[in-house]
């Protein structure tokens, strides 16, 4: 078939222009690109579309910021159908958020972005003595980010603008404290109930149906003994961790990637720093925050004009529990332990100096750096496995991304057999009995369902001709085609016989197990003996000592005006639980440090319900639409 297209290519060029020309005078450059399956919309904010090639890029800019921060995460941890989806949601949230912000007319002045990049902890310690920006510094800085000083503060500016669409509901969200003791008193209030179960299987033995009545409910329930549709396939993968057992390393440059990356190998640095800290709350008001700052700022400077005074400072001002008592000391911590602010100001001082105050979410802080504990790099043989094992994975990473592109081509060229692109690759055809639309564990790399749907897409089930290639993550293709395939039918009465009578007899248990129940509760209701009951305990939405959640929940709604007052509960087809509820209790007595914990919890919980129910607000206002399924539901 080539050899006739290039022995014919004069003619086959002028049949493309007459396919081509009239595409671009009716579609355009964009409609032509929509044939493209990287623009397949995947969600869309305000009319404006989110592509498939947006959210792969989206994602695989996430994944390699987060193995570049932890190179020994699992690569195949973050290419679950969950994770990826979450990548897709923070790609709508930020593109709603700049829609919002140029309808909103919400902009950043030249000023706001200047104290920003002044606050910029790591863009502060690039500032010398005489307050002076080391402009090479600051370019470095950005390059490392993969940007210009230009594009950095442009980014800077936007991402300023997108906070304050959100910051009018999150930065005034507030919960008085008698509030919060009110709904938090209600919340672990406690329960003394008693509580008798009927158990179904406890009456299983009192159910013996006919051979007349299992047929009758086999009729009747026949959606339930469904066999699903199933497809013998046979498959062909190209994985890159299987390319990387077949790679022989040189050891001279396993040494000389040794001696290239010796420092990074080594580990992350650590810093050992002492905190004195003003502490607020969600309730602080604005002036006892002013208040505070201020008197953060006169132990500034008394700590600064008598450094050795620190720790005794610490003891006597900070409110930390943890740390004040040891002079503020948090001894030693690498990036990723603290909050932000904190450890990018931390991780920008010189050993021995003194921050300014800094503020974060616990309230404000003077940070005094103690130590600096560089890491030793370890011998050249402590670390060769490791080292081989990296190159090895890069190596196949590039043999992976050379051989993809004509392992697409060969399946697709070659639709009716798997087995031209096996020998070209030098692959196995693996094969797999009986995969349906949802497949389990056992079904390994089948088990997904992007390939799921590829198999069993009617051209592939009718014409058994090979799927397209499918990333199915984790730096592996697969391509498979149906051997053989069998439609969804009822099972026959023989063939699950036994099983409709063990579901019959369930359903028939549950319904007497609830019958007795429904009895007895009427009988105690109506002031029946009632001693066996079992012995009493005490239950909270905290502590609810292993009782079902429908029980809980009957028994903490029940009305505390009448008691005791008895409720009755099925168990969904467990059978039935009487409960009877007695007493109301208060919580248990909270000590005063727990107590604020719990009202600066609360808080934030509420800022965070307003700041989430005003997101969904504008997420109708500007019409948001997701078009791939979520896979949590």
């Amino acid at each position: 078939m080539f050899d006739s297209i290039r022995n014919h290519k004069t003619y086959l060029m002028g049949f493309l222009l007459i396919l081509i020309i009239p595409g671009f005078v009716l579609f355009g450059v964009q409609g032509l690109a929509d044939f493209n399956p990287g623009s397949e919309a995947v969600a869309s904010v305000n009319g404006d579309k989110i592509t498939q090639a947006e959210w792969d890029f989206a994602h695989r800019n996430e994944v390699q910021e987060l193995r570049q921060s932890n190179p020994s995460l699992d690569a195949k941890l973050l290419d679950s159908p969950e994770v990826k989806y979450a990548s897709l949601e923070r790609l709508v949230r930020d593109r709603l958020l700049r829609v919002a912000a140029e309808k909103f007319h919400l902009q950043t002045s030249d000023q706001t972005l200047a104290r920003a990049l002044q606050e910029d902890p790591a863009i502060a310690a690039l500032r010398g003595a005489d307050g002076k920006l080391d402009i090479e510094g600051y370019k470095q800085y950005a390059l490392r980010r993969g940007m210009t000083p230009e594009v950095f503060e442009a980014n800077m500016r936007n991402e300023l603008s997108f906070r304050q669409v959100a910051l009018g509901v999150a930065g005034s969200g507030f919960t008085p404290a008698s509030v919060a003791d009110v709904a938090l008193n209600a919340y672990f209030e406690r329960r003394e109930i008693q509580v008798q179960r009927f158990t179904a299987s406890d009456f299983s033995a009192q159910v013996k149906p006919t051979d007349a009545e299992i047929e009758t409910f086999y009729k009747e329930n026949s959606d339930q003994f469904q066999a699903p549709e199933q497809a013998d396939v046979e498959f062909v993968m190209l994985d890159a961790e299987a390319l990387q057992k077949s790679i022989v390393l040189n050891a001279a440059d396993v040494k000389s990637y040794y001696d290239q990356n010796a420092a990074r190998l080594a580990g992350p640095e650590e810093r050992q720093a002492s905190h004195i800290l003003l502490a607020v709350t969600p309730n602080t008001s604005a002036e006892d925050k002013a208040a505070l700052r201020a008197k953060a700022q006169a132990l500034l400077e008394q700590v600064r004009k008598a450094p050795e005074t620190f720790a005794d400072v610490a003891k006597a001002e900070s409110k930390d529990p943890g740390s004040a008592a040891n002079g503020g000391d948090l001894g030693y911590f690498g990036r990723g332990a603290m909050v932000k602010p904190f450890e990018d100001v931390v991780f920008a001082l010189d050993k021995g100096a003194i921050s300014d105050v800094v503020e974060t979410d616990f309230g404000f802080h003077i940070i005094k750096l103690i130590d600096i504990k560089a890491p030793k790099a370890k011998p050249f043989e402590e670390m060769r496995a490791q080292i081989e094992q990296d190159l090895k994975q890069q190596e196949a990473q590039k043999l992976f991304s050379a051989s993809a592109e004509k392992f697409s081509n060969l399946v697709y060229e070659q639709a009716g057999s798997l087995q031209p692109a096996a020998d070209e690759l030098k692959l196995e055809v693996q094969s797999f009995k009986g995969l349906t639309r949802n497949p389990g564990p056992d079904a390994g790399v089948l088990n997904n369902a992007k390939l799921v749907d590829a198999i069993f897409a009617s051209e592939t089930r009718q014409n058994k001709h090979n799927t397209e290639a499918v990333d199915i993550g984790s730096s592996r293709l697969v391509s498979a085609r149906v051997v053989q395939y069998q439609a969804a039918r009822t099972r026959p009465l023989a063939e699950v016989k036994e099983s409709v009578r063990a579901l019959l007899v369930a359903r028939r248990s549950a319904d007497l197990a609830v019958a007795e129940g429904e009895k007895k509760l009427q009988e105690w209701k109506s002031g029946g003996d009632a001693s066996a009951l079992p012995a009493a305990i005490t239950v909270s939405r905290d502590k609810p000592e292993g009782q079902p959640v429908q029980l809980m929940k009957a028994a903490l709604s029940a009305d505390p005006k009448q008691l005791p007052i008895w409720v009755g509960v099925k168990l969904d087809g467990q059978g039935y639980a009487v409960v009877k509820v007695s007493k109301v209790l208060p919580r248990v007595p909270r000590d005063e440090a727990s107590g604020t914990q719990e009202v600066q919890q609360y808080g934030q919980w509420w800022t965070a319900a307003e700041s989430l129910a005003y997101y969904e607000l504008l997420k109708e206002r500007f019409k948001v639409k997701m078009m791939v399924a979520d896979p949590r539901k």
